[in-house]
């Protein structure tokens, strides 16, 4: 009797770990990774849910984001000053309001400029329509409502074992290719479809617990962080060339590929240490399948066990939560700091064109037609991604636009969002190395987009 007590039992654990697994798993690749159709366009479910609630909240939207920027910047501002017991002793708090000086100050900027946008008042350069105007009605909506549903909503693909089994899948083609856990493709695919800020978020969680080494996190985050499908349609209308979507695409998925290929390999990123974030390092035997096993059963083993460990779903509701919190209170009013400043660079001074000048002869030797005019784009795509396009839209031939259009799509690194949320992170990367990177990828890409262009047209 005892031991049919124990088979049963036994019989039981075994159910509740496959449950546990596969439920929330299909969730999770249902919401994050599952490509649908709307109104024409591909996106994934996560994304729709976001604009759900950016259609709902419609004029409230940008009252709700300065009420938080200001709560932010002025909470940052008591702890630093006072240090009060209620943020010092409760590690969440004390980690979301207790930053670095510098930290502060982007904080206390974003305040200001949330401030002057909402109510525009103050010089027009920091709330113009170009400037803190367009980071606060247009970007930051959209990021608010991202933030909202990927941090609560991560943990479906993060804590239940479905990176683990992907994961361990991936692991032969992303090591061998480029030196990545397997696990990465997720992050890649996430951004792909849905948004680069869910991409962001899916790596910055994976290193602070410790599923990713200080190089791998930097790499991807500055790599695989794509920019999605929907954006891209909307980057080639711009320079009136939606009809060349597919070659248009192809050009730019092939250039990113050869861009992650090479940039990774090359200060900064290679110098970045391979250590986690707890100063450990990965062993050899970390991804290693034992002989005489397959991939999918060694990550489906991997993937049990992971399920096995949950015994506390209001533990993952509540990280979920710390998720979206961290992300909304944290990151947004970083994004508002340095967003504005970057866009009042690129529109009230001549730094950029300066910057874009070198690009010249080698635009020239590409054979780049109205190479002037182009290489004013080359190095404003820092500040956003959208505005090479936007000014590339007045030049006449359709190759310039087409490489310019392309070229904003791969340099990947702007500091009206990616940048600024990479920033924000616990991802180690500093500003400096951003601009580093954003200039690799420009050179790395612009031969290769430029010779795919020269067949096209």
């Amino acid at each position: 009797m005892m031991k049919q007590f124990t088979a049963v039992k036994k019989r039981e654990t075994s159910l509740r770990h496959w449950l546990t697994f596969l439920i929330p798993s299909l969730m999770g690749l249902v919401l994050f990774v599952t490509p649908v159709s709307m109104n024409g366009e591909f996106t994934i479910p996560v994304a729709l849910l976001a604009g759900g609630l950016k259609a709902l909240l419609k004029e409230q939207l940008t009252t709700i984001i300065t009420i938080i920027v200001c709560f932010t910047g002025l909470i940052t501002i008591i702890t630093k000053l006072f240090q009060p017991q209620a943020i010092m002793t409760r590690p969440f708090l004390n980690s979301l309001f207790d930053i670095t000086p510098l930290w502060c100050l982007v904080r206390v900027a974003g305040m200001v400029f949330v401030l002057s946008s909402f109510f525009r008042v103050g010089p027009e350069a920091i709330w113009s329509g170009a400037t803190g105007g367009m980071v606060l009605n247009d970007l930051m909506p959209t990021l608010f409502s991202v933030f909202i549903f990927a941090g609560l909503l991560l943990p479906l693909l993060m804590n239940f074992g479905l990176l683990e089994l992907l994961g361990t899948l991936m692991t032969r083609i992303m090591r061998p290719v480029f030196n990545l856990p397997g696990r990465s493709a997720i992050d890649c695919i996430a951004s792909w479809l849905g948004d680069g800020s869910v991409g962001i978020l899916m790596t910055s969680k994976q290193y602070e617990t410790s599923y990713y080494t200080q190089r791998e996190a930097a790499v991807i985050g500055t790599t695989f962080s794509v920019v999605s499908i929907t954006f891209s349609l909307v980057v080639i209308a711009q320079v009136g060339l939606e009809h060349m979507f597919t070659r248009f695409y192809l050009t730019v998925c092939f250039a990113g590929l050869v861009a992650a290929f090479i940039v990774p390999k090359l200060p900064p990123l290679c110098r970045k240490k391979d250590v986690f974030i707890c100063g450990k390092t990965r062993s050899d035997d970390d991804e290693i399948i034992p002989p005489g096993t397959s991939a999918f059963a060694w990550g489906l083993k991997q993937a049990l066990e992971k399920a096995a460990k949950i015994t506390n779903p209001m533990k993952i509701i509540q990280d979920g939560g710390k998720n979206a919190i961290d992300m909304v209170f944290g990151v947004l009013p970083i994004v508002m700091g340095i967003g504005t400043i970057a866009l009042i660079i690129a529109e009230y001074t001549p730094v950029f064109q300066y910057l874009g000048m070198p690009f010249l002869p080698l635009l020239e030797w590409l054979q780049i037609p109205e190479a002037q005019a182009a290489s004013t784009t080359m190095m404003v795509g820092f500040t956003d991604m959208f505005v090479p396009s936007i000014l590339a839209a007045s030049i006449d031939n359709d190759m310039t636009r087409f490489v310019i259009a392309a070229l904003s799509l791969t340099q990947l690194i702007y500091l009206s969002e990616v940048g600024a949320l990479l920033l924000g992170s616990k991802i180690p990367v500093t500003l400096f190395e951003l601009f580093i990177i954003f200039i690799l990828r420009t050179l790395v890409t612009l031969p290769v987009i430029a010779a795919i262009a020269h067949l096209i047209f």
